[in-house]
């Protein structure tokens, strides 16, 4: 397991992005704007969507080291100007990201309640169930961790868009402003003060908790 466990969690991280990034994608389209689908976005093929160093390096360094898993995918490029209703259209595209990550959550843990239920009845099967699991388990980790850490009001995450639009005019145009500097000022965050993440990301144990006793149920 010690070259598997690493060798999963990046697996699932992008398969995670990857599905985050084509809701937004999908989602704009819906909006009125097909930017992203003239790019091929709107796909389940990585290849597209992959950045080299957040997709790859950075979480497969971080995975090795046992450290806090972190990436990212390339954002999709999308053009609000086109959406039919600008507000609604911007925030819904935002948030389509978070809903996909919250849904494929959702699926993990269903999938790993009828796996441990079958692994109860035929047992493990060769260790093929053991692995299956493992990786749901993390399936349900790292998808609650882009769901909320999206949320987190920090240009350009997800929930900034929602903020923005809150915000006066001007304000808002400042506040967006920040969103060049928002990498660095979230990776600072995470090493320098991570008590404020673990803020933001409280609802990701407790969530996980319940998809945890939801999963025993069916032992």
């Amino acid at each position: 397991m010690q070259l598997l466990e690493p060798a999963i969690l990046v697996a699932v991280l992008i398969l995670s992005v990857v599905v985050h990034e084509v809701a937004h994608a999908w989602q704009a389209k819906r909006e009125g704007d097909d930017t992203a689908d003239r790019l091929g976005r709107i796909t389940l093929n990585p290849i597209p969507h992959l950045d080299p160093i957040g997709s790859v390096v950075l979480p497969a360094l971080l995975a090795w080291q046992g450290g806090m898993l972190f990436g990212w995918a390339k954002p999709v490029p999308v053009n609000p100007m086109n959406y039919r209703q600008y507000v609604a259209g911007d925030i819904r595209v935002s948030l389509a990201g978070i809903v996909s990550n919250i849904g494929l959550a959702v699926l993990a843990t269903l999938a790993a309640a009828f796996l441990e239920r079958l692994r109860s009845i035929v047992g493990p099967v060769g260790g093929v169930t053991d692995v299956a699991i493992l990786t749901l388990d993390y399936a349900i980790y790292i998808n609650l961790i882009l769901a909320f850490f999206n949320l987190i009001p920090i240009p350009p995450l997800d929930g900034s868009h929602v903020v923005a639009h809150a915000l006066p005019g001007e304000l808002a145009t400042k506040y967006r402003q920040v969103g060049q500097y928002g990498l660095f000022i979230v990776m600072l965050l995470i090493f320098v003060a991570p008590g404020f993440m673990d803020f933001f990301l409280t609802p990701v144990t407790v969530l996980r908790g319940f998809a945890d006793q939801f999963i025993r149920l069916w032992i």
